[in-house]
């Protein structure tokens, strides 16, 4: 009767804590939810950012030719000739309980970081998640220059997208960095994720062949006022926020999801072990009554 009463106390704790995970699981998916509704707002904004941008390029560069002169770009559109010092900021959690996401993206870091050290490049290295500062010194690496907490607080405000967009430029000015790289992990949907390595300051736009003729529509073409150069710094300035918010967007929808997901792992895992535990229980105890049962007509035959 005492494996009965074990059992028993066992299956009575992993119900208590299936609740708490089904709870977390509900939580996680209205957040989910909140931070894919919001991505989805955010995409559509940066696509005709990006459409502007390469609109004034394709007119620039058609200029340049025209005239046979070199503009000077914005600063933030500058590529240095031979960049030799890069700053990577590492985006991950502070809590756990969402499955391989942490660990995933201190492999992605780890594995730029070894990539640009094959280079001969320097890195230097901040984490905003302590699940991520954690992962990557269990991977081995330890020259980590500063760990902070999360970006984001509860749901992602422009205002903390902005904040820390100061603070990754601030920081390429202290560390005399030439190109500033954030590792996060980029939301495509609720069960799939890609880790990305993103050049943000200064960032490139790639422009195809059809980009070169974007700065007309027919016979009718472009004109910018006041000029074209103030109007390619002001487009560049808010692609770097719009772009800062759609990468901590993506790591938040990411982390969410992946603990929705886990949590329903974990769900199903305690169901799977209610159901194994109660029929051990249901075994044994049909066994004792059996026993008891045999026990008692043995006794009154002996009678």
């Amino acid at each position: 009767m005492a494996g009965l009463k074990e059992l028993r106390t066992r299956i009575e704790s992993i119900k208590s804590t299936q609740k708490i995970t089904s709870a977390m699981k509900m939580v996680a998916a209205s957040k989910y939810r909140r931070a894919q509704l919001t991505l989805d707002k955010s995409e559509l904004f940066q696509k005709m950012i990006i459409r502007n941008i390469k609109n004034v390029l394709a007119a620039l560069h058609a200029k340049e030719a025209e005239q046979g002169i070199s503009f000077v770009l914005p600063q933030m559109l500058r590529q240095p000739p031979n960049p030799k010092r890069y700053a990577l900021f590492v985006l991950a959690s502070d809590r756990g309980l969402c499955g391989s996401y942490n660990l995933q993206i201190a492999k992605e870091a780890k594995r730029r970081i070894d990539e640009l050290h094959k280079q001969g490049k320097e890195t230097i290295v901040f984490c905003y998640g302590k699940k991520g500062y954690t992962a990557l010194k269990r991977l081995g690496f330890t020259d980590i220059e500063s760990n902070y907490p999360n970006v984001i607080k509860k749901h992602l405000t422009y205002e903390e997208a902005l904040s820390f967009l100061h603070d990754v430029c601030q920081k390429k000015e202290q560390y005399h960095a030439d190109i500033c790289e954030i590792v996060y992990s980029d939301f495509l949907s609720g069960l799939s994720r890609t880790l990305v390595s993103k050049q943000v300051v200064p960032f490139g736009i790639e422009q195809t062949e059809e980009d070169a003729m974007a700065d007309r529509i027919g016979n009718a073409f472009y004109d910018y006022q006041p000029d074209i150069l103030s109007m390619l710094a002001k487009l560049s300035d808010v692609y770097m926020r719009t772009s800062m918010f759609e990468v901590l967007i993506n790591s938040q929808a990411s982390e969410h999801a992946a603990r929705m997901g886990s949590m329903d792992n974990a769900n199903r895992n305690a169901r799977e072990m209610i159901n194994s535990l109660t029929f051990k229980y249901n075994t044994l105890r049909q066994s004792a009554i059996t026993t008891e049962l045999t026990e008692i007509v043995a006794g009154a035959e002996a009678m």
